[in-house]
């Protein structure tokens, strides 16, 4: 019995062991959270712990680095807010000289939706007639003989020999010959007018009292001949189009523009044209239409121009330089690569009073070139960062994380509560001096069990420890804090040789 008791005890002790074991390994896996952050020497809040050689990597207790043959340094929660309790992150002159991190002013400018664009002359197709005989005949006699060739309104285009024309022309000679009633007369005037017999041609007959068969076609505008149908002593029949003639007097100038930018042309727009060939000489045009069809090769959209052409200047084929103007307007803008594009949103880096450095979102508008338009987001004066602000970014968003998950801060430690901090002691060379820190190669720290390396201490002001200089072998002490995680109290100059 008194065994059965003692094997029932050791199992159970077994289990609790194991379930122990199993739930303090779930702990120690687990990530920091802000609810576990243990106070520090000066009362602050510690998220997470990491190696200064690797702070990519975090942990949840201090130790020892499993990377190098150093101590874990704490990271607080009050080192992702700026002065004022405003988010942000703060980088030291010396790193922002190292990234080459630029700044740019946003800024208004007066822009202006007017751009240039090259199109081709062609003819107005609306300025095009046609010339055509009514009657079956042939052509006797042709004036015009090539296509292109520029003709006068009423100038002689070919004679036509139409022979249906004589029988009605011999009937109307014959009435009036007989003496027949003007009633009679005027219904066989009527009747060679409806088989399109020329007036002229009629008075003429009536005048010589011969029938006339032969009629001129005369050109009934100025143009070009941009289609020649016929040649001399070729047949032809009743609505045959024997020329066609294209007007110069306005011609189109057919533009493809980005739809980008078709978007804001508006019918009627003026336009200013230049000749490619010839800047000197320019022409008024006026937007008549902008096609309702979108070449998917190329994005663009063709508009077609009237431009003037009184002088007859301008032949299909030539080239035109058209200076569209468009409305003025004042937009805020920045330096485009100043702005990150994730794909759903826009954040440029923003410059504060304090130095911090903190993300933010815009809204865009009218891409500009080398500038972007900002619809909202950012103020008239604001500074923004224009290279580098990639790597400011990333610390932003890993500051922000750990800010979310750090616990509400509770009230600081007096003065009486709050323990001493610890103060550590080396020896070393200085290896550069800048304002915001000293860069020191030191030998062991004991007190941290540091071995010697290469790092720099955060300085209290830029103006400390002014007598110090690169080359000068050093004791100092310094504690935890500041911008690099550690802080120098003092520095002293030691004759080379003496003991540490």
């Amino acid at each position: 019995m008194n065994r059965t008791h003692t094997m029932g005890a050791f199992l159970l002790a077994a289990l609790l062991l194991a379930a122990g074991a199993f739930y303090l390994g779930r702990k120690t896996a687990q990530p920091a959270d802000a609810s576990m952050a243990a106070p520090a020497a000066d009362g602050r809040k510690v998220l997470y712990w990491r190696d200064p050689m690797v702070p990519g990597q975090r942990f949840d207790k201090p130790g020892k680095s499993p990377f190098m043959d150093m101590q874990l340094v704490p990271v607080y929660a009050d080192s992702t807010t700026g002065s004022g309790g405003e988010e942000g992150v703060k980088v030291s002159p010396s790193v922002q000289q190292n990234l080459g991190i630029r700044y740019a002013s946003v800024r208004r400018t007066e822009t202006s939706a007017s751009f240039d664009a090259v199109g081709s002359v062609q003819f107005d197709e609306r300025l095009n007639v046609a010339v055509q005989t009514r009657v079956g005949g042939y052509v006797e006699h042709l004036s015009v003989r090539a296509p292109m060739e520029r003709v006068r309104k009423g100038q002689a285009l070919a004679t036509v020999f139409a022979p249906e024309w004589l029988g009605p022309q011999n009937e109307l000679l014959a009435l009036k010959r007989s003496g027949v009633s003007s009633d009679l007369i005027a219904a066989a005037r009527e009747r060679m007018r409806a088989m399109s017999i020329p007036g002229d041609l009629i008075r003429r007959s009536e005048e010589t009292g011969t029938a006339q068969a032969r009629y001129v076609l005369a050109a009934p505008a100025d143009g070009v001949v941009a289609e020649l149908g016929v040649r001399e002593g070729v047949a032809v029949t009743p609505g045959m189009t024997l020329f066609r003639i294209a007007g110069l007097e306005k011609v189109w100038a057919v533009v493809e523009i980005p739809e980008a930018q078709a978007v804001r042309l508006v019918r009627g727009q003026k336009v200013k044209a230049t000749l490619q060939a010839d800047a000197a000489q320019s022409f008024d045009g006026t937007l008549d239409e902008i096609l309702p069809e979108v070449n998917v090769a190329t994005r663009t959209l063709k508009a077609r121009f009237e431009v003037d052409n009184k002088h007859g200047k301008l032949v299909p084929g030539m080239l035109l330089r058209l200076q569209v103007a468009g409305a003025s307007s004042t937009r805020l803008v920045v330096p485009a690569e100043a702005v990150i594009r994730t794909g759903k949103r826009a954040v440029v880096i923003v410059r504060k009073a304090d130095g911090a450095f903190e993300p933010r979102d815009v809204s865009l508008g009218a891409d500009m070139g080398d500038d972007i338009e900002v619809v909202s987001g950012l103020v008239d004066g604001d500074q923004v960062v224009a290279s580098g602000q990639f790597l400011i970014d990333s610390e932003a968003r890993l500051r922000s994380v750990l800010g979310n998950m750090a616990a509400p801060a509770t009230a600081p430690a007096t003065a009486a509560s709050a323990p001493a901090v610890a103060i550590h002691k080396a020896q070393g060379k200085v290896e550069s001096v800048a304002p915001d820190g000293i860069t020191i190669s030191h030998g062991p720290v004991a007190t941290l069990k540091w071995p010697a390396m290469t790092m720099g201490f955060a300085k209290t002001a830029p103006a400390a420890f002014p007598d110090i200089k690169p080359g000068d072998t050093v004791r100092f002490e310094f504690k935890e804090g500041g911008p690099t995680g550690y802080e120098l109290v003092s520095v002293q100059r030691v004759q080379a040789g003496a003991k540490p």
